[in-house]
């Protein structure tokens, strides 16, 4: 920090450029049994079946109602078609308040506490520490805006504007006659893997100087950001404590860390161990 903040150091990075990215699902906050906003899209889909009887026949919905995880594997393509209807054909405004009204009550499986009180305390604080030293922190995620935009910046100090993610197509439309924007179900932009830096280009046009993520869909925007010229920082924060929180790594199939450990190890990067490095994993629970 004190060599690209100091003036006069040979690593001194303008404030203009002191970019910082951040992934979300298990870099900010955990992700595990399943992302929780695929716990969100899937409860929608609950929700919106009384709108679409004939989906008592579709293979994935009663696999979903019968928590049959092997069917639901099997048809992958039909929930996904599932999740794209439950959660279109409403208002951007709309769909803002649903996702809202989820996470105040929605609670996480094994822990018993909201979805947005799972972020990481080190984390918060690293977001203030590098926001105290001239940084603009961003969320660079594989999931989606609409979904982050709502909440990131109460969480995280991470406003709106500068959450970069997978999007759905939104068109513009006239609604007795009052412009509106209205989600259809088709994705735009999936910001994950090689789409990452993609994303970053398109959001902010500039190249992060730090970037910190979990697994191998951040490697691609860690390989961006450490290719630029001058002082540079890659972070992986590696779950390996099951007691805290999960422990996973290359056999997961959420949040899998196989070849971006492999490239962190060979050119150095720095991983974050959760059981050693950080003394504190969430912030306490409110009384």
């Amino acid at each position: 920090m004190a060599s690209v903040t100091r003036e006069g150091s040979p690593t001194y990075v303008p404030p203009a450029e002191r970019i910082a990215t951040f992934d979300n699902d298990g870099t900010l906050w955990s992700e595990q049994p399943l992302y929780f906003q695929f716990l969100f899209l899937i409860e929608q889909v609950k929700l919106a079946a009384p709108k679409h009887p004939g989906w008592k026949n579709n293979p994935a919905f009663k696999a979903l109602v019968a928590n049959d995880q092997a069917a639901l594997a099997k048809h992958q393509k039909e929930l996904l078609e599932l999740i794209a209807v439950a959660n279109s054909g409403m208002t951007v405004e709309a769909y803002d308040e649903t996702i809202r009204a989820w996470l105040v009550t929605a609670k996480h499986p094994r822990f018993q506490r909201l979805f947005t009180d799972l972020v990481y305390q080190p984390q918060l604080e690293l977001l203030a520490y590098l926001r105290a030293n001239g940084f603009k922190t961003l969320i660079v995620s594989g999931g989606t805006i609409e979904f982050m935009r709502p909440w990131s910046e109460k969480a995280y100090g991470i406003p709106p504007e500068q959450v970069i993610g997978s999007s759905q197509v939104v068109t513009y439309q006239l609604q007795n006659g009052k412009p509106a924007l209205v989600r259809q179900p088709k994705l735009d932009f999936i910001d994950d893997g090689p789409g990452k830096p993609v994303g970053i280009y398109r959001g902010i046009g500039r190249r992060p100087i730090l970037a910190f993520g979990n697994s191998d869909g951040d490697l691609q925007m860690l390989q961006y950001m450490a290719a630029g010229s001058g002082a540079r920082l890659a972070l992986l924060v590696h779950h390996d404590d099951a007691e805290r929180e999960f422990a996973y790594d290359r056999q997961s199939k959420v949040g899998k860390l196989d070849k971006a450990w492999d490239e962190a190890v060979a050119k150095g990067w720095t991983v974050v161990s959760m059981k050693r490095d950080w003394k504190q994993v969430y912030p306490a629970a409110p009384r």
